[in-house]
């Protein structure tokens, strides 16, 4: 039977995995689950993953969510998967898993908390909450210094060194990729002080095309309606809003 990958391209960790699974060759069918209609928490979807979380994936009988184990799984179970995806070295394997341990209690907490606070909240019929926002920017600022200091302190390419990404590199980035949707100045504060994320960014995107841009399509398209509303609210003193789109139609 065809894997079966459940997604929402919305999500930072859905996009890792189809990602992965395009570059690799893996044959899957994507059922999408949109996260702006709630059908993540539809009793149905709950059969899949109880956590009612995106992505997961069923092969055959097995099921499976969470992003950073089902890309060990994919990396494992799938032939022609290449290597430096998940190295059969277990010392590169054990930093591998260091990174990913890190990101879900450090990194994770920065873009999507932020994005939300400050930009996507209003399209999902949420208040704004500047200060989760200013919390989760604290969060993210400390992650990405870390990521440069520790990670790429030379002229590292990747996280783990060599000249091809890890799936903790894709994971990372796609996560970091939210910010977007980030109003251009906001993003610049966010991002401009980091050089070596920056550059690690466009080289994972690189790694990955055409897959990489084919995937975070579904982003491009949000951040443009949000640069057009935003556009009409400064050209009418203020009266476009955000409330006005709707991620379900993206």
């Amino acid at each position: 039977m065809k894997l079966k990958v459940y997604a929402d391209r919305m999500s930072q960790p859905s996009r890792a995995v189809i990602i992965f699974c395009k570059v690799n060759g893996i044959d899957y069918e994507e059922i999408r689950v949109d996260i702006s209609k709630g059908q993540h928490l539809t009793p149905e979807f709950a059969e899949i993953n109880p956590m009612k979380q995106l992505p997961a994936i069923v092969d055959g009988r097995f099921k499976l969510f969470e992003s950073h184990a089902i890309l060990i799984f994919l990396a494992c179970a799938f032939p022609g998967v290449a290597d430096h995806w998940y190295p059969a070295d277990v010392f590169k394997r054990s930093k591998i898993h260091s990174v990913l341990d890190w990101h879900h209690s450090n990194l994770r907490r920065g873009p999507v908390t932020y994005v939300l606070n400050t930009t996507l909240a209003p399209l999902r019929g949420l208040p704004l909450n500047p200060q989760a926002a200013a919390e989760a920017k604290k969060h993210l600022s400390s992650s990405l210094s870390k990521i440069e200091s520790i990670w790429l302190k030379g002229n590292e390419r990747f996280l783990l060194g060599g000249n091809q990404p890890s799936i903790a590199d894709l994971s990372l980035v796609c996560d970091i990729m939210q910010l977007e949707v980030l109003d251009e100045k906001d993003r610049t504060r966010l991002l401009g002080p980091h050089k070596k994320v920056q550059q690690w960014i466009e080289n994972t995107r690189n790694a990955t095309q055409p897959h990489f841009d084919e995937v975070h399509k579904i982003l491009m398209k949000v951040k443009e309606k949000l640069q057009n509303e935003r556009s009409k609210g400064a050209n009418d003193g203020g009266g476009s809003s955000t409330k006005k789109l709707s991620l379900s139609r993206m």
